[in-house]
């Protein structure tokens, strides 16, 4: 019993040091950015050795990708949440509306992911695990989408549920961009809504515009594709 209740301690606290060494992480490549952070300011950061970083990751790299991962399986999740309320129909604008209230757009975060893309950009085997958790939160669009296609039909231009679900990550990953350079959630959000529903939908549900938007250069918002 005792020694399986050190290791149940051990457990724990190795999953709590490696919780608090990307919590650590999150906060000074968000200052910082990859490429200008070392592994001791991490463990400064969280207070801990070099051994106890060593002891969960083998380098800044994995580190990295942990933390990444770890935040885009949150947006998956929170995306596939907001659209399973509506069982097997879609209320197209509503479902927008969920989405785009609980997804995740702190700006520290976009920071990183930029960081993280590209560093994926430059190497292959990067890219590869990037495209993965990229893919993921397509197909659980896709899925979703696909569940309520004989209910909601989809413009016909996006092609199938595949093509629609790569111009929903397209739009956030353009809204995102903006967000990174203007530093306006209000817009983001807002924007993000109205992009989402008239994509779509045939334009009956489009949201309202309004007139604290007409400032943004809405190509920002075009020419960001998805691989």
């Amino acid at each position: 019993m005792a020694v399986g209740g050190s290791t149940g301690r051990g457990t724990r606290r190795r999953v709590h040091t490696r919780a608090n060494l990307l919590a650590a992480a999150f906060s000074v490549l968000a200052a910082k950015g990859f490429g200008h952070v070392s592994i001791e300011e991490v463990c400064e950061a969280a207070g801990y050795s070099r051994g106890a970083f060593y002891s969960n990751f083998s380098s800044l790299d994995e580190l990295f990708f942990a933390l990444y991962r770890e935040r885009a399986d949150l947006i998956a999740e929170q995306v596939s949440g907001a659209l399973a309320v509506d069982g097997p129909d879609l209320d197209v604008p509503a479902a927008v509306d969920r989405v785009t209230d609980v997804l995740l757009l702190d700006r520290d975060w976009l920071l990183v992911k930029t960081d993280f893309l590209v560093h994926a950009a430059r190497d292959p085997e990067v890219a590869r695990s990037l495209l993965e958790h990229r893919a993921r939160l397509r197909r659980a669009i896709a899925d979703r989408l696909g569940r309520a296609r004989g209910h909601t039909a989809l413009p016909a231009v996006l092609g199938d549920t595949d093509g629609a679900a790569r111009a929903v990550v397209a739009v956030y990953d353009g809204v995102t961009t903006q967000l990174l350079l203007d530093r306006d959630l209000e817009h983001a959000r807002a924007w993000l809504k109205q992009l989402l529903t008239a994509l779509l939908t045939d334009g009956s549900g489009t949201l309202g515009h309004t007139d604290h938007m007409d400032h943004m250069d809405h190509t920002e918002y075009t020419d960001h594709t998805e691989n």
